[in-house]
């Protein structure tokens, strides 16, 4: 028994060691084969080029083409994401047609902040060298040539949902029936959000399946009619491929989005399992989806769509395979009103369990989580699943023949209810848990505990909890940073003041700036202009001001970007500030006691959490490594290389 034991033991390191290698090599090879270098710098071109795709957003009056054409100046070939008002669309832009505009291009954003979303990573996997935004008209050259009937159903399938399901019922209409979620407004995105009610909004698991079951479920019905095909085959098997048809269609039609294909593998397998009478919904299975997935898109995994689809599939398989579930659910003699009693409530312990499951993993990336998402999923899934998108459904069958209109009225009361539960959730005291970015090593143990409670069976799977608590114990001790510094040097931040608000020195974008340090401080306080704060001292040039932090007081210089330092002299400005920020090189004999944070600097370390009380720095660049995508002081350009 000991020798089987240490054989497994063995042979298991071995599989894990090779594992890991696979993996490192499939991620490298993919990042070699379709990772597209940035543009160098910001530019104001005159291009022609070719639409790949559109992606219309009514409810911020916009629209986002992405395009293909070759780089001034290096002539390579490269695919940009640019942005345009709605009121510039014309007649023949679409996919496929040759446009010539006028365009700011701006290589793709790096974190602002250390644990920000990091947008030039997934532009290098999905092949994008710019983004940007369009400048003046668009002049079509040349119609598309044909282009995708797929592309062409899915814009008229969400024009046709929005103009039959008014406000913003008809944004999330769209998104159901197409992956189109440019007509839901931000605020309402954010409420989603905010409730825990945000994976209705993306095509994935939820919809795909209630397609596929629908589909199957109708086939079985349908093809039950006909006696000589039910003696002959079985039904089953056939409605499995029904359904799966189903499937595979509906994530063409809604773009093929990662999510999207993932849950539609997932799905098949499921299919592929009832048709061969085994058990479809365990552990294994979803490995196995799993690896589909990390082969198709390795870089995928590290990101919070994969893990909270798959932490939430596995969070309800580990959860149905408890022998005291198992029993609860067993069938019994007893009236219908307990039987949904029962459903019901393993509905709100599923969604608590998901909850708790998925919590780290927001906290992680979004530096926020919904505390009261179990009790809002209670009521949404099954009003979603049952009514709204069978109505959706039903609406486009018939208006096949002009009748229509009562489903489309049932639809946008349900979509009308579910926006009241998650505004209503999002409103409540205390829903939404916030919290400064998270160490890795604090979320390594959440999800190594997380996974030890997954796969182990027995009370031994109880040791899980071990790290996960470790990992809780340990928030109580995280802090906000008391100075946050972009990465362009051109906004700061700074926190402890009184009542959870951030004081900042400039506000731009819509308020996004502001909303992004506050995220990632952790706080949900008021944005305070530094220039009004009472506890700075502005000119035209530059503000300054001093903070009692750690049992001494710092004084900081910031430049404004607007005019001179007079009346104070610059050199013995710098002198006595212990930390200088500035977003254009500084030169001269500037030398602050701590910290010059100017553009040079800024450019190899990225955006700055400092934390004056521990005096520790938290760069962008430490979690970026020698990565492509990240510019690298080697890139930089020689004048700023030699700064001092």
């Amino acid at each position: 028994m000991q020798g089987v034991s240490l054989g497994h033991l063995r042979a298991a390191l071995m599989s894990m060691g090779l594992a890991v290698a696979a993996g490192c090599g499939l991620i490298w090879a993919k990042s070699a084969m379709v990772g597209t270098p940035a543009i160098v710098q910001p530019m104001t071109p005159r291009i022609t080029a070719r639409v790949m795709d559109r992606y219309a957003q009514p409810a911020e009056h916009r629209l986002r083409l992405e395009l293909a054409f070759a780089e001034p100046g290096s002539g390579r070939p490269i695919l940009a994401r640019l942005s345009m008002p709605e009121g510039r669309d014309q007649p023949g832009l679409t996919e496929g047609a040759v446009v010539q505009l006028r365009a700011r291009l701006m290589p793709p954003a790096a974190p602002m902040l250390p644990g920000g979303y990091d947008a030039a990573r997934a532009a290098w996997f999905d092949g994008v060298a710019a983004t940007g935004t369009v400048l003046g008209p668009v002049k079509v050259i040349s119609p598309a040539p044909g282009d995708s009937w797929l592309a062409r159903m899915r814009h008229a399938l969400a024009d046709h949902v929005r103009s039959r399901v008014a406000g913003p019922a008809g944004g999330i209409a769209a998104a159901f029936a197409s992956g189109d979620r440019g007509g839901i407004p931000a605020s309402d995105e954010q409420a989603m959000r905010d409730s825990g009610l945000t994976h209705l909004l993306s095509v994935s698991g939820l919809h795909v399946s209630a397609v596929i079951a629908g589909v199957y479920v109708l086939a079985i019905r349908l093809l039950a009619l006909l006696p000589w095909l039910a003696l002959r085959v079985r039904l089953p098997l056939l409605a499995s491929a029904f359904g799966g048809a189903a499937g595979i269609f509906y994530t063409l039609l809604t773009g093929a989005q990662v999510p999207t294909v993932r849950s539609v593998l997932g799905a098949l397998l499921v299919l592929a399992a009832l048709a061969l009478g085994r058990q479809p919904f365990t552990v294994r299975l979803l490995a196995v989806a799993a690896i589909c997935t990390m082969l198709l898109w390795p870089e995928a995994v590290i990101g919070p769509s994969f893990q909270m689809s798959f932490g939430s599939v596995l969070a309800l398989v580990v959860l149905h395979d408890c022998a005291p579930v198992r029993a609860f659910l067993a069938p019994r003699e007893e009236g219908w009103w307990q039987r949904l009693a029962r459903h019901l409530a393993m509905i709100l312990l599923a969604g608590m369990v998901i909850d708790l499951a998925l919590m780290p993993v927001a906290l992680f990336y979004f530096h926020r989580a919904g505390v009261y998402g179990s009790m809002a999923n209670l009521v949404a899934i099954p009003l979603t699943t049952f009514v709204s998108m069978p109505a959706i459904a039903l609406g486009l069958a018939l208006d096949l023949v002009g009748a229509g209109a009562p489903a489309w009225w049932v639809c946008g009361q349900s979509l009308d209810l579910l926006l009241a539960i998650a505004r209503w959730t999002a409103e409540r005291p205390a829903s939404v848990t916030v919290m400064p970015a998270m160490d890795a090593w604090r979320y390594g143990l959440f999800v190594g505990g997380m996974l030890w409670l997954a796969l182990w069976h027995g009370r031994v799977r109880l040791w899980g909890l071990v790290p996960a608590l470790v990992a809780i114990v340990s928030l109580t001790w995280l802090q906000p940073p008391d100075v946050l510094i972009s990465g362009d040097g051109r906004n700061v931040g700074i926190t402890g003041i009184a009542g959870r608000a951030l004081v900042i020195l400039r506000d731009g974008q819509g308020g996004r700036t502001g909303e992004a340090m506050l995220e990632s401080a952790g706080l949900s306080g008021p944005v305070t202009p530094l220039a009004t704060w009472q506890g700075a001292r502005c000119s035209e040039g530059f503000c300054a001001l001093d903070l009692d932090r750690g049992g001494r007081r710092w004084r900081l210089l910031i430049a404004r970007g607007k005019g001179d330092a007079e009346p104070v002299p610059w050199e013995q400005a710098c002198a006595q500030a212990d930390i200088v920020v500035a977003p254009e090189k500084l030169y001269g004999a500037c030398r602050p006691r701590l910290i010059k944070a100017d553009r040079a600097a800024l450019l190899r370390s990225g955006g700055l959490a400092l934390d004056l009380e521990h005096l520790s720095v938290t760069t962008v660049a430490q979690s970026m490594g020698a990565h492509p995508w990240w510019r690298a002081p080697h890139r930089l350009p020689r004048e700023e290389e030699n700064s001092p």
